[in-house]
């Protein structure tokens, strides 16, 4: 077949499959839907009241034609980001796709509808409850976990700054990284399944945005069979450097009391007899 009979096929089958299968294998969480993915970051990740863990990669793309710098990113490539809410279970569970490579300085995230909707408290998160066997610390909100890149809100957590932390900070940078090492792999499966994210891909980026929805919408469907046998893919969890790069500087990073309170109330927890779960957090 010709090329463009090709192409229209692509783009043809990417459209259907978004039309057909984007509400059963990627629907807007609801209430319950929060719930059950807290607990599931609890019982497999030992992070409690987290409802995702959120991240953005850089998808390399051919320069556009007359696109000028729109593109192009600090990796001095040309690529469209994709930005990901992820479960316990590696699923992708919201998605954020085709910002400018170029974008940045909490771009990326601010204009997504997953942060308009966390600030306005629009989307059904449960209302704060008390974390395991600890009181008296009150009712804490639930949250998502991410990387230094993302500014710390009381929604959002990301790590203690500096390098020579204290003791405590330092068990919480760790069992956030447990937790947020998820999106990680949800990555890394993504790329290993669909081989054409390895190469720079030569769509315009119109097209290209139902590509990659396409391809989170088809990887969570096959994790459907698997649901508990995930680590199969962990061998080849990352991509080769320049194909599938992480974003940087995604936010202004300035917080509020609340927010630090915030993380401080995870910081006593894991450092509690209840939050402990291992040696390595000896740290």
């Amino acid at each position: 077949m010709g090329e463009s009979t090709v192409a229209l096929c692509v783009e043809e089958t990417c459209k259907a499959v978004v039309r057909r299968l984007l509400s059963s294998q990627m629907p807007e969480p609801k209430t319950q839907d929060w719930l059950e993915m807290a607990d599931r970051f609890e019982s497999r990740w030992s992070f409690p009241n987290c409802i995702g863990a959120i991240d953005g990669k850089h998808v390399c793309i051919q320069a556009p034609p007359n696109s000028g710098s729109l593109y192009f990113n600090y990796k001095k490539t040309f690529s469209v980001v994709l930005l990901a809410l992820v479960d316990a279970n590696y699923r992708f569970r919201v998605v954020h796709v085709g910002e400018y490579g170029r974008t940045s300085d909490g771009g990326v995230y601010r204009n997504s509808a997953l942060a308009r909707g966390m600030e306005l408290q629009t989307l059904g998160v449960p209302e704060d409850r008390t974390l395991p066997n600890l009181e008296e610390l009150g009712p804490v909100p639930f949250v998502m976990v991410g990387d230094a890149a993302f500014p710390l809100k009381k929604y959002l957590m990301r790590p203690y700054p500096g390098t020579y932390l204290e003791k405590e900070k330092r068990v919480f940078n760790y069992r956030l990284s447990l937790a947020r090492n998820v999106v990680e792999n949800a990555f890394g499966i993504l790329s290993s399944r669909w081989r054409v994210l390895h190469r720079r891909i030569q769509l315009h980026p119109r097209k290209l945005n139902d590509v990659i929805l396409t391809l989170c919408i088809l990887h969570n469907f096959l994790l459907q069979d698997h649901p508990n046998d995930d680590t199969r893919w962990m061998h080849d969890s990352r991509a080769p450097q320049g194909t599938f790069q992480s974003v940087q500087a995604m936010g202004g990073n300035r917080c509020t009391q609340v927010s630090y309170e915030v993380r401080d109330k995870f910081r006593q927890y894991f450092c509690s007899e209840t939050g402990k779960i291992n040696s390595q957090e000896d740290v």
